[in-house]
């Protein structure tokens, strides 16, 4: 198996707004679409979609949002067969989108709260057999856990959202990816004291803590690849934005399939940046994402 998924499933509800409200503040909106979303399903279609041998282990519910939620999934050829059906509803994340293209993002978890460490060790040999395993946090503590114990290939940690896991689990994160928020809270959950929210402070921090690699992503600045031995920042092309729902998602897609396909860290950023540029010049997640016979945006 290339990739092995261990993350959440959702029905995304996007709106758009002029602005986002204030607290208090009621405001009219335009939308109202059901999608497919989920950081674990988001990663693992926009990896899938590029060409990549993909697994996901998560679950969704009996109800109608769950065939919404994994119609990419299917599409895109993604293994289904270690997503249970539950009595829990599907995953859903309300998503409101302003003109600028900025988004706020409520998630409940509904059926990925299954996704723990039983449900997990059920499907230790597909993830045993996995060349790199992907997780994120939006599943159990517990299941992230039962992962990584289980993971003889490359783990790579998506930690968001940043949720409380056990630190000496999440430093075999081998590259950790966080974006800057993620990374000071990360940080914060080490123990660590952080005085700069600069990047490469923080990327630098990140390596002290212990992780073997670092994937810090900074927006339209690109990112930045730390290992013991270097700091890269990596360029990402100029585009207009419509849209940066899932972008982190395709990065983090794009990312492991090019890792698995035999690239370095610096050059499976580089080819993810490029894939992330390109889903937010389209609207919604999963469906924005490029297929291996799109033309990426250059640098």
């Amino acid at each position: 198996m290339g990739i092995v998924v261990v993350g959440s499933i959702n029905a995304d509800l996007s709106v758009t707004v002029d602005r986002h409200p204030r607290p208090g503040e009621t405001l009219l909106g335009a939308g109202g679409d059901i999608s497919a979303g989920g950081k674990g399903a988001n990663q693992a279609v926009a990896a899938a979609r590029l060409g990549a041998d993909v697994a996901l282990v998560g679950a969704v519910g009996r109800d109608p949002y769950a065939g919404p939620a994994t119609e990419h999934l299917r599409a895109s050829g993604t293994d289904l067969s270690a997503v249970a059906e539950t009595d829990e509803v599907t995953g859903l994340a309300v998503i409101t989108v302003d003109a600028r293209g900025e988004n706020t993002i409520v998630v409940v978890p509904g059926a990925n709260a299954t996704v723990g460490a039983e449900y997990v060790a059920q499907h230790a040999e597909l993830i045993g057999d996995a060349d790199v395993v992907l997780l994120q946090g939006e599943v159990p503590a517990d299941g992230f856990a039962e992962a990584v114990r289980l993971a003889r290939g490359r783990v790579v940690v998506n930690l968001a959202p940043v949720i409380e896991v056990d630190a000496a689990t999440l430093l075999k994160a081998d590259p950790l990816m966080a974006n800057e928020h993620e990374a000071g809270l990360i940080l914060a959950q080490l123990g660590v004291d952080t005085v700069s929210s600069e990047p490469r402070e923080l990327a630098k921090a990140l390596l002290d803590a212990g992780f073997p690699s670092v994937v810090l992503t900074i927006g339209a600045q690109g990112a930045l690849v730390a290992t013991g031995e270097e700091l890269v920042q990596i360029p990402t092309p100029k585009v207009g934005a419509i849209s940066t729902v899932g972008a982190g998602d395709a990065f983090a897609g794009a990312f492991c399939h090019r890792i698995v396909a035999g690239d370095g860290l610096v050059d499976a950023a580089k080819y993810a940046a490029r894939v992330g540029a390109f889903s937010v010049t389209r609207k919604g997640a999963q469906n924005s994402y490029p297929t291996a016979g799109d033309m990426l945006p250059e640098v």
